[in-house]
């Protein structure tokens, strides 16, 4: 088992402080967006020491997780897990924001691989503002709310983004104010029969930007900030108005409206497949996916939007909030198992003198606690850690159990990812 030393991302739209404070160590005094712990290329952590006299040779020094990995993948996956991936399948995340993300939309593992090969051939470089692909992976994710966190998630039904724009039109007559003539456009291509033909229409028509978006966006905040009635339909219009704050006029402030309007309590979790057209917009949370950092973005954002390339990713499927539900272990621990073989997060909760609890391990695991302290222990050795510190569990350390340490008074809470059993 390793302590492990993580890169912390300074995105402008992250938090100052929620994660420092969660983790319990001073504020850097800038953003603090996203915690990688993992073993991607682009940030990968660096596992530290050794645990136990058989790791003796890797040095108390630290080295990158993914190239100790890669030196002995059977050791370090598992047979199986080295088999089918070849890598460390997952990367968990503290995310912390501040501010919206941009609305993105992640490839599936086809369009990535395919996408990045085609990228390599045209010998584009891997940071180039202007690359798709920065690696051959999908990215499946899940996101475990520690706040009330807000997202933008998947399209509604397409009536259901009509009935927004029918209040918006209706203020519009009522205030005897002309009609962005962008509004009808909108609402004939959701009146559309076939689902997807209809959300695909007005996802174009919007994503194309030009003056009739930047106009229509211009006037409909401007009727919002009037007083134009916004009830039943509260958080989608003062999410146009937030975002047109940071983004005026751009595509995505109008592309909000199609899509789910989800608050997620602490707690709650959700997860998002290829092709879910998504924006973070404020919280904190754990977030967990498939090790890849591939995006498309569609707006929110002064990055590259590449509109042809998204379109193919993008699925114009309407979608009910993908919620997902923990299961409960026989001591009572939550696990998180979305529908994607690279991972699952189990949360565990230690009660002073409460009995030891198995961690879920198939193949490697990561660890990461967030409250008191967690005592682990394998046939290889133990492993303290306190609050604000992770651990690369290799497969060949399994199995693990996390401890209360002696004379603890409070809670100890840790989130635990490791590969979902097969299916």
């Amino acid at each position: 088992m390793y302590l492990l030393d993580n890169t912390l991302r300074p995105y402008a739209w992250g938090s100052d402080h929620a994660i420092a404070d969660l983790l319990g160590r001073e504020r850097s005094g800038g953003p603090e967006a996203e915690l990688w712990i993992g073993a991607h290329p682009d940030s990968p952590s660096v596992a530290r020491g050794p645990a136990g006299p058989a790791d003796a040779a890797d040095g108390a020094g630290g080295r990158a997780l993914d190239t100790m990995i890669a030196d002995d993948p059977e050791h370090h996956l598992g047979a199986g897990v080295a088999a089918e991936f070849g890598r460390l399948p997952f990367l968990l995340k503290v995310l912390a924001a501040d501010s919206p993300l941009s609305l993105q939309v992640h490839p599936t593992l086809d369009q990535a691989r395919e996408g990045f090969a085609r990228e390599e051939a045209a010998g584009m470089d891997r940071a180039a503002a202007g690359r798709n692909y920065k690696d051959d992976n999908h990215k499946p994710e899940m996101l475990l709310a520690l706040t009330p966190f807000e997202v933008l998630c998947g399209f509604r039904r397409p009536e259901q983004a009509r009935a927004v724009l029918h209040l918006l039109a209706e203020h519009f007559d009522r205030a005897g104010l002309d009609l962005p003539p962008l509004l009808p456009l909108l609402l004939e291509d959701l009146a559309q029969p076939e689902e997807r033909t209809a959300l695909r229409s007005a996802f174009e028509r919007l994503i194309a930007g030009g003056t009739d978006v930047t106009e229509a966006t211009a006037a409909i905040v401007a009727a919002l900030a009037s007083g134009a009635a916004t009830a039943p339909y509260e958080a989608e219009l003062s999410t146009v108005t937030m975002l047109d704050a940071q983004y005026p006029g751009d595509p995505g402030v109008l592309i909000s409206l199609l899509l789910n309007r989800v608050s997620l309590a602490p707690g709650e979790a959700a997860y998002l497949p290829a092709g879910n057209v998504h924006a973070y917009l404020r919280g904190l949370g754990i977030e967990v996916m498939a090790s890849s950092d591939n995006v498309l973005r569609g707006g929110l954002t002064p990055k590259f939007v590449d509109v042809p390339e998204l379109l193919r990713t993008v699925s114009f499927e309407a979608v009910g909030v993908p919620m997902i539900e923990p299961e409960t272990t026989l001591l009572g621990q939550e696990v998180f198992r979305p529908p994607f073989r690279e991972f699952q997060l189990q949360r565990v909760a230690l009660e002073p003198g409460a009995a030891p609890v198995p961690l879920a391990q198939e193949g490697p695991a990561v660890i990461l606690v967030v409250s008191g302290s967690v005592l682990l222990d394998s046939p290889k050795g133990e492993l303290l850690l306190e609050r604000g510190d992770s651990a690369f569990l290799p497969a060949v350390d399994a199995p693990v159990n996390a401890h209360v340490v002696s004379g603890a008074t409070g809670t100890a809470l840790a989130f635990a990812v490791t590969t979902a059993p097969g299916r």
